[in-house]
């Protein structure tokens, strides 16, 4: 070691006693300190409110730069680190970093899953993005948006446009139309007047038990569902086992392609679920209820928000009691434990399981998970019995469905039927028959994971448990109709792509499967046996249903549609 002229050599000691001018790390810059503080409040700043956080500054500034994130990481007390891998695991969250441009003030997302790109999505994007002035517009392309009766959709800003041609998104872009419509529905006094609430107030007044409730439901064969189908009567069972206090989350992120009939009941009757969320929260004494609502249903959030705030106005519940939370733009969130993962302010990933959400759930407590659907058919279930419910369906399929149809039918939408019916039966009683110039062919019977079934098969019941041995299940009841005009290699393709844009990385199999099979998928002639070498290892070896059901549409294609496929049974 040397030294200057007549210093002495700085010993190891001295270094350790030496005082850095500042912290290490990014430090955040004052002005954007005080507009973070504006923007978020003065605190305390809860850690499970990051994403809720990145979405003001998102809305606010149109993106997150550097320096809003060095400051919200400084308020929150967390590294830097911790707040940009969550603000990066999500879609919807724009990062731009040091000396990068804003993008353009007005983002255009056009909807890129199978039943958009079966009415010319691919078409509409392309269109956009060469007459829309890039410096003023931003064209992107974005998964599944919850409204496939509407095919195509494009959502400018947040305000959605239904069966979008290019001139209905100049026009919003033009004139700054970026709010959602919100759509005519049932308010908390609407309801109130239509003996809304009374079944709570039974359950309330001690007229009906935790026991009785349970009980009907069971007997009525509830179940869930969001895809997974349990009986909801079991699921409160388990978590009634557990010592408090418990949680109440509900899984309003209905992210599978082809599926929006949560969408429908919350922007028609929201007060309806939510009876039934405050019945299910009494039953097992949750201490707090969490709606994690996808980023994709503005309207919903809206009005949520509103009937949320009538409840407290008039003394249904306490303040605080319901919570709201905000998706950010990731199917995985859909996966239950991945939900809860975002809701407490983390990236969306799957947890491993065992312990179930039942025993350590939300914030590492006791936590009752149901989707939309699920509790809004309990006051009606309370209200009418359980041999009511039963009755509604066919023999050995307890109960009503709604169905999510979209695709090549003549009336799309969401049709409200007895459990057990078939996709012929959606398509010539509910759906007005296949649209015109079309022949039915095939059909997803549960979204883009449930598999693709050919026509001769369409008299199967759609539902749990009928369809496995077919290599297909019902899902969430999101039923695609394809037709002869559709090419089923594009299909398969479209479908993969999406399972590859929403793997969350975590494990090997799914995020290095779905990539090598959409390569695979790419090419003029599928690989048949390298194909099933990707679809064994992501089946078996995934973490969550996103990896482990990813095959499914390339298995369904290799054994039904061969004759559409050109195939190789070789190695690469």
């Amino acid at each position: 070691m040397t030294s200057s002229p007549g210093t002495a050599p700085s010993t190891g000691k001295d270094r350790r006693k030496r005082r850095r001018a500042f912290p290490k790390g990014r430090q955040p810059d004052e002005a954007a300190h005080q507009r973070i503080v504006c923007l978020i409040g003065e605190g305390p700043h809860p850690r499970d409110l990051l994403i809720e956080y990145l979405h003001l500054i998102q809305d606010k500034y149109g993106c997150l730069g550097a320096a809003h994130l060095a400051a919200l990481a400084h308020e929150l007390k967390l590294a830097m680190a911790e707040v940009y891998e969550v603000a990066s695991f999500y879609h919807h969250f724009d990062i731009v970093k040091e000396h990068e441009a804003a993008p353009a003030p007005v983002t255009v997302r056009v909807c890129d899953s199978l039943s958009c790109m079966m009415a010319g999505g691919e078409t509409l994007f392309h269109d956009l993005q060469s007459k829309l002035p890039s410096q003023d517009v931003r064209v992107v392309h974005a998964p599944c948006m919850g409204r496939c009766q509407c095919a195509p959709v494009a959502v400018v800003g947040q305000n959605h446009i239904d069966h979008a041609t290019v001139q209905k998104i100049e026009k919003a872009a033009k004139n700054k139309e970026l709010v959602p419509i919100l759509p005519a529905y049932s308010a908390f006094y609407q309801y109130k007047q239509n003996k809304g609430y009374e079944q709570l107030s039974r359950c309330r007044n001690g007229e009906l038990s935790v026991s009785d409730v349970v009980e009907t439901l069971s007997n009525a064969g509830l179940r869930g569902l969001g895809g997974a189908g349990f009986g909801s009567g079991q699921k409160w069972k388990f978590v009634l086992a557990e010592r408090g206090p418990r949680y109440l989350a509900v899984n309003a992120d209905e992210g599978e392609p082809g599926t929006f009939k949560d969408r429908h009941y919350l922007e028609s009757d929201p007060h309806r679920f939510l009876e039934g969320a405050l019945i299910a929260a009494w039953a097992i004494e949750a201490q707090a209820v969490y709606i994690y609502l996808r980023d994709e249903y503005p309207a919903v959030r809206e009005i949520l928000t509103r009937e949320i705030a009538a409840l407290q106005t008039g003394g249904v519940i306490p303040p605080d009691f319901i919570h709201l939370r905000r998706g950010a733009g990731s199917y995985v969130c859909g996966e239950e434990s991945a939900m809860l993962e975002s809701i407490e302010g983390k990236r969306g990933l799957p947890r491993h399981r065992p312990p179930y959400a039942a025993q350590v759930g939300l914030f590492g407590r006791p936590t009752l998970v149901h989707n939309v659907e699920t509790l809004t058919w309990i006051p009606s279930i309370l209200e009418k019995g359980s041999a009511w419910f039963v009755a509604q369906g066919k023999p050995d399929h307890p109960g009503l469905r709604s169905y999510s149809v979209s695709g090549r039918v003549k009336e799309p939408g969401v049709k409200l039927c007895p459990a057990g019916t078939t996709a012929r039966e959606l398509i010539e009683a509910y759906a007005g028959g296949m649209a015109d110039g079309h022949t039915f062919k095939a059909y997803l019977p549960g979204g883009a994971s449930g598999g693709i079934l050919p026509a001769s098969l369409a008299d199967e019941p759609l539902d749990f448990g009928t369809l496995e041995p077919l290599g297909a299940f019902v899902g969430s009841h999101a039923v695609v109709i394809l037709s002869d005009k559709d090419n089923m290699r594009d299909v398969v393709l479209n479908l993969m792509r999406f399972f590859e844009d929403e793997s969350c990385g975590q494990c090997t199999p799914c995020r290095v499967g779905t990539e090598k099979a959409v390569a695979l998928l790419e090419r003029d002639t599928w690989n048949e046996g390298l194909l099933e070498e990707l679809n064994e290892a992501m089946a078996d070896a995934s973490i969550c249903g996103l990896g482990q059901a990813a095959p499914n549409p390339i298995r369904s294609a290799l054994k039904y549609f061969r004759d559409d496929l050109a195939l190789s049974a070789g190695a690469p």
